[in-house]
């Protein structure tokens, strides 16, 4: 395994890469909204929300949250002999400003940590920020960790 694991170890504390951008569209999160049942007007209301503390709607937190994986695909390189990878969990999550809808997103991936957690396992965490094109500050900050199985 020790060999398998160098890929992993060699990026470790580096920037992994940059994502596309994306656009955030009212459909997009309307649809979060049906399949959350969060309607809070901040977010499906465009009328009501044009005169809120953003200008318009914004993209829930948790939307933001859940695209950080598709965001980021292909960044995070699958060590050779990987059996299976699973979602570990979060360590950390911020929301430090939003995503208005009709705004691009993209993610920056930075490697955190590997960890060997068992003689076939080992814990990678990635730190996920996404940016708001133009933004001054990120949408999301999120330290997500994954477990490889070899």
């Amino acid at each position: 395994m020790t060999e398998r694991l160098d890929v992993v170890f060699e990026r470790q504390g580096q920037e992994l890469g940059v994502g596309d951008w994306v656009e955030v569209t009212q459909d997009r999160v309307d649809l979060f909204a049906d399949a959350t049942e969060d309607h809070q007007w901040i977010h499906v209301d465009p009328v009501r929300a044009k005169d809120g503390p953003y200008g318009g709607t914004i993209a829930h937190g948790f939307l933001t949250l859940s695209l950080v994986l598709w965001l980021g695909r292909g960044l995070s390189p699958r060590p050779p002999g990987v059996r299976m990878t699973v979602n570990y969990g979060l360590n950390k999550v911020r929301f430090p400003a939003p995503v208005p809808v009709g705004s691009r997103i993209r993610v920056r991936v930075r490697n955190l940590s590997v960890e060997k957690v068992a003689d076939d396992a080992v814990h990678v965490v990635n730190q996920f920020t996404v940016e708001v094109e133009g933004g001054a500050k990120p949408a999301c900050v999120a330290e997500v960790i994954a477990r490889h199985t070899f």
